[in-house]
């Protein structure tokens, strides 16, 4: 759990999922009717780093891991046959961003608990096909993973460090340096350090944790149904 320092932590992790829903609707609208208003990119650049740090905080709470992940890839593989029927796409949606930060997380908590050789090569091994898949083979071919290289390292710096300020640094730093590797609107995700501050470290009295999984490829269908018809 994470710990403010302030008074005044209002957000539960409910809130804060809610509101990267929201942002992220904006911003898929946004994209598809109006490419033109840059505050609807921006409103959207939010919803990704909330939706990873709530994943730092799935893998550290989670009561079933391999349930955990296996729920995260499936939704993965499922976006991606869709993607590539549909749109002849290689591009890798947010569902593959973090079932590779969710496998390094694990996979580095297999070598911290065994060390030994073969930990270490699972480890190892997960980082250098991580680094491959989104910073050598994207250059070379149409294959491109959601938010990059440090995207997936995001949830996972803010899992390992400790304490408040800890993950808030790391949290910031990620943010950093994903947004000189996309450019554009994307350091206004840096916004979102100010509602992780505001995190009062508890879920909420609903259980939503399977809200996301129903509604990234629902309401990106319904957006696209509306497209066709108008």
């Amino acid at each position: 759990m994470i710990t403010s320092l302030s008074n005044n932590k209002i957000f539960t992790g409910n809130v804060l999922k809610i509101i990267a829903l929201v942002c992220m609707t904006i911003d898929h609208v946004g994209e598809m009717f109006f490419p033109s208003a840059v505050w609807m990119r921006i409103a959207g650049r939010l919803a990704f780093p909330i939706f990873a740090f709530m994943i730092s905080e799935g893998c550290r709470y989670t009561k079933n891991k391999a349930r955990y992940l296996g729920t995260m890839a499936s939704m993965a593989l499922i976006m991606q046959i869709i993607y590539f029927v549909f749109e002849k796409s290689l591009y890798m949606c947010i569902f593959v961003t973090f079932s590779f930060s969710v496998s390094l997380i694990y996979a580095i908590d297999y070598f911290i608990k065994k060390k030994n050789f073969t930990s270490f090569i699972l480890a190892f091994g997960i980082v250098t096909g991580i680094f491959y898949l989104t910073k050598i083979l994207p250059k070379t071919t149409y294959f491109w993973v959601d938010y990059g290289f440090w995207g997936v390292m995001l949830p996972v710096a803010v899992y390992y460090f400790k304490g408040f300020w800890g993950k808030i640094i790391a949290f910031s730093l990620m943010l950093l340096l994903i947004s000189i590797d996309l450019r554009g609107v994307q350091l206004y995700s840096l916004f979102a350090v100010i509602l992780i501050m505001l995190y009062n470290g508890k879920r909420g009295r609903m259980n939503l944790k399977y809200l996301f999984y129903v509604y990234y490829p629902l309401h990106l269908a319904v957006i696209y149904v509306i497209y066709l018809i108008l």
